[in-house]
């Protein structure tokens, strides 16, 4: 259902809407692949006529799953733009469309919500990736180190890094550690589904 208001409403007195919108209605279901959204995007706002257009002030929110871009759990997370503010020109070559005295919210709504989903969703700032298998006794992450990047061998027992039996060589190095990371992620199966 599109959040729609009557200019003639503003005539006299500002106007306050509440309410939710289903996230369906504003496409928001599949935009990122590690963002799911759960439930429909509220708002609270007040319309209040300008000179030559409409000034809307408010807050919106969302709520959503994400999966950690380091780590790859799942956390909730509730999107909010507090101070959320759009002036819509009645006039000129910007005007929104005005049908029957009225003005369609929605789209604003949805470009601002959409601008709010995080680029790199992290379950907390201090998540320290992926957990070698293992590594109990140890910080629990895989390290991450300058060096990472290049192509290092895995020492000379002629075995690659990541495979069975370099255990030794993957504690050593944490480039290895890395590559032992990447060997248990390929393990998974990521691929496109048919």
């Amino acid at each position: 259902m599109p959040v729609r208001f009557n200019l003639r409403q503003l005539e006299e007195k500002n106007l306050r809407l509440q309410g939710a919108v289903p996230s369906v209605e504003l496409e928001l279901e599949h935009l990122d692949e590690l963002i799911h959204v759960v439930g429909p995007v509220n708002y609270d706002v007040e319309v209040q006529r300008m000179e030559s257009g409409v000034l809307v002030q408010g807050r919106l929110w969302l709520e959503v799953d994400c999966e950690c871009v380091r780590c790859l759990k799942r956390y909730r997370q509730v999107l909010e733009v507090k101070d959320w503010a759009t002036l819509l020109p009645l006039e000129g070559e910007d005007e929104v469309p005005v049908l029957n005295d009225s003005v369609d919210l929605t789209p604003y709504l949805r470009e601002d919500m959409v601008l709010a989903f995080p680029q790199h969703p992290l379950c907390s700032p201090a998540c320290g990736g992926l957990v070698e298998k293992g590594s109990e006794g140890r910080s629990g992450a895989v390290e991450r180190s300058a060096n990472s990047g290049s192509s290092s061998s895995a020492g000379s027992s002629g075995k690659a890094e990541g495979t069975p039996g370099s255990a030794e060589t993957a504690a050593a190095t944490p480039a290895a550690a890395v590559s032992s990371a990447w060997a248990e992620l390929d393990k998974l199966k990521l691929g496109p589904k048919r």
